[in-house]
């Protein structure tokens, strides 16, 4: 039998995510200051912090939807 969904704490684990993303973003960028890094991972770098900032906007979405479910009752 499959557990029933738990969201009550969906917004603060979410929040965390968006922190731990955060963090690894602004790492990468001070990696990125290293002169002797080579194209190819400076360029894998790059592309990788373009995902995590788009990763770190849905995840706000989320919270903001999970908030507002909460706020509702439906949670």
């Amino acid at each position: 039998m499959a557990k029933p969904d738990n969201r009550y704490n969906n917004a603060e684990r979410l929040e965390q995510m968006v922190n731990n993303t955060i963090e690894n973003l602004e790492e990468a960028h001070k990696t990125l200051q290293n002169e002797d890094l080579n194209k190819a991972d400076r360029d894998a770098i790059e592309a990788k912090n373009a995902r995590r900032e788009q990763s770190i906007d849905s995840f706000k979405a989320e919270i903001e939807d999970e908030v507002a479910a909460r706020e509702n009752g439906e949670i």
